[in-house]
């Protein structure tokens, strides 16, 4: 199985990838076992604070299981850090020719931000297929998802911007949606609070509401 195959199918297990922007790194053992306690053994955490990749890095010391990818990935030496801290996986909200270029050159799978037909021509001249529509409902939400797809039957999206408890499963009711971003899970405030409780409780609930098994 490929790089993206594998990748599409882990993603898919998960169905919702906590988006966390973490501003203090001492919070990020606690929340790694909330993740993890609480059956969603995922995150994506945005390269947005100074201290991600410290952060990344103490969170797989604390759950060395963790699928952890890194988000705001804008060049090669923010994927190299994030690699270098234990990140399985980059994220970035647009597409930069350059930071694809540097992360296959790390040999860690990139998954751009698109939200047009031109992005999603440009992403497939570069290879790639599995991609983040970013800001999802900024850009048309469910409906948009559904014309991008329909022309461009080799991509997947993963939308990610403005995704709730309430509108999620509209996403990932859609064919090629394997999963979808979501800041609900883990809100900033929380996480800066350190209310492992409350982060715990979300998670369980999307975890029975989508019925995710991974």
């Amino acid at each position: 199985m490929s790089q993206h195959h594998s990748l599409v199918a882990t993603l898919a297990r998960f169905k919702i990838i906590p988006v966390i922007q973490i501003n203090n790194v001492e919070q990020a053992p606690a929340l790694a076992h909330a993740l993890a306690d609480n059956g969603l053994a995922v995150a994506e955490v945005t390269f947005r604070s100074a201290g991600a990749a410290e952060a990344i890095r103490r969170m797989k010391q604390a759950r060395p299981e963790l699928l952890l990818g890194a988000g705001t990935i804008l060049d090669g030496g923010q994927a190299e850090a994030a690699l270098a801290a234990g990140a399985e996986f980059m994220v970035a909200p647009g597409l930069n020719p350059r930071t694809v270029t540097a992360c296959r050159a790390l040999g860690v799978p990139f998954i751009p931000g698109i939200n047009s037909p031109s992005q999603i021509e440009q992403a497939l001249e570069l290879e790639l297929s599995l991609l983040k529509f970013f800001p999802a409902e900024a850009s048309g939400g469910v409906g948009m998802v559904k014309a991008l797809l329909a022309p461009y039957q080799q991509i997947s999206l993963m939308p990610t911007g403005g995704l709730t408890p309430d509108n999620a499963g509209d996403y990932l009711a859609l064919p090629r949606v394997p999963c979808c971003g979501g800041t609900w899970l883990t809100p900033t405030q929380l996480v800066d609070d350190g209310d492992m409780a409350a982060i715990g409780l979300r998670i369980r609930q999307a975890v029975e509401k989508f019925a995710i098994r991974p």
